[in-house]
């Protein structure tokens, strides 16, 4: 019995025969208003396939579930050869890569998997719409909303208009290097909407990317992709596509979003490259999942960016085709994702076809041959870890054979890849948060989720030293403003202490910088063993960090190393850090008045989120590597005594057992560096503690209950 027509097939068939008919008339038909089905079954007829293999299930319940064997995840396993040219002969040279394996490349990839951009695209026309002095955190920026409208005089019915938000710091005298970032263009300090919050924690405690780059003295631009191209098939013959192709459906070579999206990101640069403030030279393009994907292309086809973190980006991205672990081909050449690809890749995923059955051993290119076009410029491969969220679809051990594989152009390049030099094939990751960042090719598999967040601490030290920049210092931050320390160490120190804090139990919470975290910290072991002699029993915690200035303590307390903990005391000791080392003559008074203000933020901070604890404010200690600094500590301590009320806060002064009353030193008390104490001081510090808790809490148990101890997390490594 003959097959009943399809009647969509038929009327996708009518309705392009029409389009012909008007295009050879020199009529502009009406757009097309297509769903993303009836598009998909357009490209379909175009291209000759009668059935499309369906694409693995994410749910590894599904009867259809991908593949997570690694027996069976390299159908496969020879990939492309980057330095071959398809005539057999090997790339030596530089000159043979850019005049020749390149564009082989680039073409191949224009042909079959991204499509090409049309030689002619509308002009966009830049304008700044609003420009505001604002802060991101603690810094200063000028921050500029800006719209791209593109010349649509060819097809009225459609308008583009690319959103683009820039923001630089303030403070600098010179242009400063930019990340843009594909998302949501919305000016500071906007909240995130709550469909967005999710991804935002998958961050973990880490500060905002934003905030890291403003405080690092470089500026970031936030461009929405969707309003340069949908994110669907039904808006093909919208958004810039359908402005070029009036409206009218794509031909099989014709690009896909990723391409209209970096091309979108292309336009951004124009702008940047005319704006004052920016270091035009120096700009990056960063993405996360299929952004990420869009971060990649992106780099790939405009050498004008310098620097990409490609985070998270799976199939279509870092991942391989040929590997057959997690998503595949085919879910790139159904209807839900499609439209991020040229109409030919659809061929890959055939099952029934004119052509024949093609996979994604026949695709010419691959993901590794998409990171090679970066180089030599600084390209960053970023996964999290499926426990947390990205999930092992993305396909993460195949990403890192895919960035091996690319490293020999890198090399070719004259630049270091991430050191490993063995067969792709064979190639293993390396462990959670192990680093290779010693190349212009990095990767790192940070312990978050789908999220490049807690990888931003090591992708900015790395890209400054790269392109040798070092960022204007900010100006000076009251001490009673919130602000987080920016360097890695101390980041993953507080993602510590708010897991810490998690495990609660806590009825003695001590806070401050270094002097109260060599106390009870795992890498002094002797100081600990004096800490559990004197406070074992009490469920006492150390939450010092060092360095940390009231600053950051107040940052730390009101990003979660306090939150739900409800201890019954909290034991301060802080602000000599703000004093510092060195005393200008004259600001004496300002200082005092300045770091007094500090240490009643962070008191008024702990009443804030421990309404009930008993707070025992410890008078700073004498330091005599700066004895110019002892009138200071004596003023903050004397304006320290003021706000104890006798009851819910304290006031508890040892000076008198560590110096004498000029200020200097005891023998014994303190280390070398006339500032750290020694276990004396220590004891001396709990002999006048040990009354007050003994009368707040009663005496300590047998059994402690307090988390484990922590430590400086480089200590470990």
């Amino acid at each position: 019995m003959p097959s009943r027509p399809n009647c969509l097939s038929r009327s996708m068939s009518l309705l392009f025969a029409a389009s012909m008919l008007f295009a050879v008339n020199g009529q502009s038909p009406e757009p097309k208003n297509w769903t993303a089905a009836e598009d998909h079954r357009n490209m379909m007829e175009q291209l000759g396939i009668k059935a499309l293999r369906p694409g693995p299930s994410g749910n590894e319940s599904a009867p259809n579930h991908a593949n997570y064997d690694e027996a069976t995840a390299n159908p496969f396993p020879d990939y492309p050869a980057v330095l071959t040219l398809k005539n057999g002969q090997p790339v030596t040279t530089a000159e043979a890569w850019w005049k020749q394996r390149r564009p082989e490349i680039v073409e191949d990839f224009d042909r079959e998997v991204l499509g090409r951009v049309p030689p002619v695209v509308p002009k966009i026309t830049w304008t700044v719409t609003k420009t505001v002095n604002d802060m991101v955190g603690p810094y200063p920026v000028i921050a500029k909303e800006l719209t791209g409208r593109a010349d649509n005089s060819l097809c009225p019915a459609i308008s583009v208009e690319i959103q683009m938000v820039v923001v630089t710091p303030a403070w600098t005298k010179k242009p400063v290097p930019v990340m843009m970032m594909f998302g949501r263009a919305a000016l500071p300090p906007t909240p995130l909407p709550a469909a967005m919050a999710r991804f935002a924690a998958m961050a973990g405690t880490d500060p905002p990317s934003t905030m890291q780059l403003i405080a690092a003295g470089w500026g970031y631009a936030l461009l929405n992709p969707g309003s340069v191209q949908a994110d669907n098939g039904a808006g093909l013959t919208k958004g810039i596509i359908g402005l070029v192709n009036k409206g009218q459906p794509r031909k099989p070579e014709d690009w896909g979003a990723l391409r209209a999206w970096g091309w979108g990101a292309s336009r951004g640069l124009d702008y940047l490259e005319t704006d004052a403030a920016v270091d035009a030279k120096h700009v990056g393009i960063e993405g996360v999942s299929r952004y990420g994907k869009a971060a990649l292309v992106t780099m790939a086809y405009d050498t004008r960016f310098a620097l990409v973190l490609v985070g998270s980006s799976g199939e279509g991205g870092a991942k391989p085709h040929r590997r057959n672990f997690g998503e595949a081909v085919e879910n790139l050449t159904g209807s839900g994702e499609y439209h991020w690809m040229a109409g030919n890749f659809l061929k890959y995923g055939a099952a029934e076809a004119t052509v024949g059955s093609k996979n994604a051993g026949d695709v010419p290119v691959d993901s590794h041959e998409l990171i090679a076009l970066c180089a030599p410029r600084l390209t960053f491969i970023s996964y999290g870890i499926p426990e947390k969220g990205d999930a092992k679809w993305l396909d993460q051990q195949g990403s890192f054979m895919a960035t091996v594989a690319a490293g020999p152009v890198f090399r070719l390049l004259g630049v270091k890849d991430i050191g490993v030099t063995g067969d792709y094939r064979t190639a293993k990751m390396p462990g959670v948060n192990v680093s290779l960042l010693e190349g212009q090719l990095a990767w790192r598999q940070h312990d978050g989720g789908h999220t490049d967040g807690p990888n931003w601490k090591y992708f900015l030290p790395w890209a400054s030293k790269f392109i040798s920049y070092v960022g204007e210092p900010a100006p000076p931050i009251a001490a009673d403003v919130a602000a987080p320390r920016m360097d890695a160490n101390s980041i993953v120190a507080h993602g510590q202490l708010v897991e810490k804090a998690k495990k609660g139990r806590i009825d003695i919470y001590f806070e401050g910088d270094s002097i109260t975290r060599r106390w009870g910290a795992t890498d002094y072991p002797e100081f600990l063993a004096n800490w559990k002699r004197n406070f074992s029993g009490w469920n006492a915690a150390d939450f010092g960090w060092g360095g940390d200035r009231t600053q950051n303590i107040l940052w730390r307390l009101n990003n979660g190393e306090l939150e739900g903990v409800n201890p019954k005391v909290v034991v301060v000791m802080a602000g000599t850090n703000n004093i510092g080392s060195r005393t200008v003559r004259g600001s004496e008074d300002a200082l005092i008045a300045d770091v007094s203000k500090g240490l009643q933020a962070v008191v008024d901070a702990i009443r804030s989120k421990a309404p009930n604890a008993t707070i025992i404010v410890t008078g700073i200690f004498p330091r005599n590597d700066n004895m110019a600094a002892m009138p200071v500590i004596n003023g903050i301590n004397a304006n320290l005594a003021k706000t104890a009320d006798g009851a819910k806060v304290r006031y508890l002064n040892i000076n008198d057992k560590l110096a004498d009353s000029q200020g200097v030193l005891r023998p014994g008390m303190m280390s070398a560096d006339k500032l750290h104490p020694v276990e004396p001081a220590y004891q001396a510090w709990a002999d006048a503690l040990k009354p007050l808790f003994q009368e707040l809490l009663g005496a300590p148990a047998q059994e402690d209950l307090a988390p484990p101890p922590t430590g400086d997390p480089s200590a470990h490594r």
